[in-house]
């Protein structure tokens, strides 16, 4: 099939799933009422609690979900073929992310802005909540390691991203300075501070001075550097050191200071790089060279793996979290839910449709991409440098030279990455407030010991596991057992709204079907992976890894079987018109 058909084809779809299946969903669903006074409004403190326009939260809930999760993921599951990625992109994203979303978000603003975790109290039980907090703990203190991995080796790759990324900081500050302070539209400082970010990536891909290189400064690959490290592990230091700084302050200011316009940046940014790419697909007009279905991918079954290495840009439970735990907190109306949820779901999946695309054109012939795509190892570590490689391509179809095009790829990367960095840092602290809070521990409600346990224990996670990419492999080790248990909460939250929308008295299969499926094949994915890939007896043992795991889906196991017991014995309890 041509790439252009895809592409089509798939957008499509989910403009159709936004135009009539979300518009069912918030009508006869979940029954959104305009005249709703939000928890924005209820609770509104400057910090946390801040109505905001919908156009600027979804923003900043697209990009801090975006992440590099929904280009990662899809670049890696083409190993299995592109109709497979393809297909739970498109559908998956429809019928799955999309109510997810939308459904923690509403159920989120009916509870004053309350995480998934903390209703997991109110509609399954004080244990399942325990346990449904923790299990979301492991998991952004999971996603913190990740991302500063990603986000480091990709300012070691491309020096050239450093300083653009790092100049959109202060114009972010003074964005939300010039909102907040002196009532200044939005939408045009922002315009103005993309545009500077994309002339400074420019010139710092042609002007070596520009370009932020520790490895260079270092005498190369092969230099010294400190501690007995490496040039190549010294550089990956420091940049972990400089983004948990980062991310200890962006975390900790009001969200309308850093937050929100930098993210309301980042959305520009997003819909300029899918417009440079889908444009650029349309002038190259490239040709698919990735097979159909891969009969050589037999070291890893697709089946139930696919669903698990897709994560976000299908369905994601780290989406429940930004939903409930700052999109919630910053919703003007509740009609807006459907504008922020699905809709943010939907530029997911685009992101993904496009990642894929990029990917599957790369390759001069089936042959190369069979040689790059040798084995799902090879595929996991490969795979986001094909897909900028292959948005690299797309991009200059529009007369964007290569290097360039590979800064501004990165750059959009990077910048995503941060976004969901510094907001599920913000997360973690929440949770081990509400953790010191349940277990009457004063001082971990305050703001700067939850930030610091949060920092603290990230970089060691990234920092101190030895592994295939030598020191700091932390981020590496951790992506497969991220994605199962991304899904896992995925379907844990769906199986609260359920449980919710039946003690409304509501249809409650929308969220139920593809609750159903995912959890069994996440469970699925999770016990093949534990049990015969991690324990000490498994083909590939890695204590790490067993040890998260084993606590994970023990929780898990734990939670399902109470919240589908509760399911099972609700009935109607809640007055709709509450």
């Amino acid at each position: 099939m041509n790439a252009i058909a895809i592409a089509v084809i798939g957008i499509f779809i989910f403009l159709l799933g936004y135009r009539f299946y979300s518009k069912f969903v918030a009508e006869k669903i979940f029954k959104l009422d305009p005249n709703y006074v939000t928890p924005a409004h209820r609770f509104k403190d400057g910090v946390d609690f801040v109505p905001t326009n919908k156009f600027v939260l979804w923003g900043h809930h697209f990009t801090s979900v975006a992440g590099a999760a929904p280009i990662l993921g899809p670049a890696i599951a083409v190993y299995w073929g592109w109709l497979p990625a393809v297909l739970w992109v498109v559908f998956g994203t429809v019928f799955a992310a999309g109510v997810h979303d939308f459904g923690t978000l509403v159920l989120s603003v009916r509870n004053k802005g309350q995480s998934i975790g903390t209703l997991a109290d109110k509609l399954v039980g004080q244990r399942a909540k325990i346990l449904f907090l923790f299990i979301i703990l492991i998991l952004v203190l999971m996603v913190n390691a990740v991302f500063a991995w990603v986000i480091a080796n990709l300012f070691i790759t491309f020096p050239s991203s450093v300083l653009p990324v790092f100049i959109q900081i202060p114009l972010a500050i003074w964005i939300g300075h010039a909102v907040y302070k002196k009532n200044v539209k939005m939408l045009v400082p922002s315009l103005v501070a993309l545009a500077v970010m994309y002339a400074v990536a420019i010139l710092a891909a042609q002007v070596d001075i520009l370009q932020i290189d520790l490895v260079g400064y270092m005498g190369g690959e092969e230099g010294a550097g400190l501690f007995g490290l490496g040039a190549v592990s010294t550089a990956f230091f420091i940049w972990i050191l400089i983004l948990m700084g980062y991310v200890y302050i962006a975390s900790t200011l009001p969200v309308w200071k850093l937050l929100q316009p930098r993210d309301f940046i980042n959305s520009h940014q997003l819909i300029v790089g899918l417009a440079i790419l889908y444009l650029g697909l349309l002038f190259t007009n490239p040709e698919i060279t990735a097979p159909i279905t891969n009969p050589n991918a037999d070291d890893v079954s697709w089946f139930p793996l696919l669903f698990i290495t897709i994560a976000c840009g299908a369905i994601s439970g780290f989406h429940g979290l930004v939903s409930s735990g700052t999109s919630s907190k910053q919703l003007n109306k509740e009609t807006d839910a459907r504008f922020v949820g699905y809709l943010g779901a939907v530029g997911e999946g685009i992101l993904a449709l496009v990642s894929i695309i990029a990917v599957i054109t790369l390759f001069p012939s089936k042959e190369d991409f069979l040689a790059t795509y040798s084995s799902f190892q090879a595929a996991s570590s490969g795979g986001l440098g094909s897909f900028v490689q292959g948005a690299s391509q797309l991009a200059t179809g529009l007369g964007i030279p290569a290097e360039v095009a590979a800064t501004i790829v990165s750059i959009i990367v990077v910048s995503f990455a941060a976004t969901t960095l510094d907001t599920s840092v913000r997360l973690m602290r929440y949770i081990i407030a509400e953790l010191g809070s349940e277990y009457n521990v004063p001082a971990l409600t305050k703001t700067h010991v939850a930030t610091t346990i949060a920092v603290v224990s990230s970089a060691a996670l990234v920092l101190i596991p030895e592994g295939p990419q030598g020191f700091g492999s932390g981020g590496y080790l951790l992506w497969p057992l991220f994605g199962t248990s991304n899904q896992l909460l995925a379907g844990i939250s769906l199986l609260l709204v359920s449980v919710w929308l039946k003690k409304l008295g509501r249809n409650y299969l929308i969220t139920l079907i593809p609750m159903i499926f995912l959890l069994f094949m996440t469970l699925w994915a999770m016990v093949q992976q534990v049990l015969f890939q991690w324990a000490w007896w498994g083909n590939q043992p890695s204590s790490l890894l067993f040890i998260f795991g084993a606590i994970i889906m023990g929780f898990a196991i734990w939670i399902v079987i109470t919240a589908l017991s509760a399911l099972a014995s609700t009935k109607q309890t809640i007055d709709p018109a509450e």
